[in-house]
């Protein structure tokens, strides 16, 4: 039986207290992502997949598949930032952009509307219309819709699993069933029940009994297209090793192909780690776009 308290929930998911130092890493974050965004002004594409206010998302081609040129189509990462669906925006995570070019990949990092304004499963119906949007336009930008991967952090990770089980038929006739071939969740929320007894994360979340568990994609029959690889710092919670191993637990080591939990990184750090081409995290971003095409 679970006997964990409200407060025993605060301390394994507040990650701000759990790094004392968290305000320097997303410092770090902004002020990285704005050279970026600065660097990048001149061939970074900002392009609205729906009507929301942050229904929008970046695009950072290749030079060499710049819009219009003739030339071999690239594998795209899509990457969705984390923040509890309550906090952050595209603009706090273009750091991420050039580590993903360096790779081969067209870069595209998605926004989204957040909680308390709209719910998790608003957020998570917006990101399967950015799929799709991207799926139909990002020929345009160099990148091969035959070939997106996705990738996300934290929140970012539970969205990335998400996606990975939408029935893309049911969402339009026109859309491939395997649309998305692979996925990456970083220190990924897998199912949402914890989440819900969690007061400083549930008062503008607003989970409920029903949601939490209709929202937890450990709960949902593992997918029947793409892989998901799940990853997590050793430094971080007994709560979000557990969400990383939990994944692979439920869908199988066939669809989840490895739960790794990687010595010396926590919450932020393991983001940060992007940007070491050297890092388990890209070394694994790199194995899922050539085996998984």
């Amino acid at each position: 039986m679970n006997m964990h308290t409200p407060d025993w929930y605060n301390a394994m998911y507040n990650n701000r207290e759990l790094v004392p130092e968290a305000g320097e890493h997303i410092a770090f974050w902004q002020e990285q992502s704005q050279k970026v965004l600065k660097e990048t002004s001149t061939v970074r594409v900002q392009a609205y997949f729906g009507e929301g206010q942050f229904e929008n998302l970046d695009i950072y081609p290749l030079p060499r598949t710049s819009k219009g040129e003739d030339v071999t189509l690239a594998p795209v990462v899509v990457f969705i930032h984390g923040g509890y669906w309550r906090s952050l925006y595209k603009e706090d995570h273009a750091f991420v952009a050039p580590a993903l070019n360096e790779i081969g990949a067209c870069a595209v990092i998605l926004n989204y509307d957040l909680c308390p304004q709209v719910s998790i499963e608003q957020i998570t119906m917006q990101m399967v219309k950015a799929m799709a949007w991207v799926w139909a336009h990002i020929a345009e930008y160099g990148g091969d819709p035959s070939r997106i991967h996705v990738a996300g952090h934290s929140a970012g990770g539970h969205l990335c699993a998400m996606l990975l089980n939408t029935k893309w038929k049911k969402i339009s006739e026109s859309l491939p069933k395997n649309l998305i071939k692979s996925g990456l969740s970083m220190s990924g929320l897998h199912e949402l029940e914890s989440i819900r007894k969690t007061p400083f994360l549930n008062v503008s979340l607003k989970l409920n009994e029903a949601s939490a568990i209709k929202l937890s994609p450990a709960w949902m029959p593992k997918p029947k297209h793409g892989r998901l690889y799940s990853v997590a710092g050793g430094l971080e919670s007994v709560e979000f090793i557990r969400q990383c191993r939990l994944i692979q637990k439920t869908w199988g080591k066939k669809v989840v192909p490895q739960s790794k939990i990687i010595d010396g990184l926590h919450h932020f750090s393991i983001l940060e780690s992007m940007l070491n081409p050297n890092s388990v995290v890209i070394r694994m971003l790199k194995k899922m776009l050539k085996k998984h095409r």
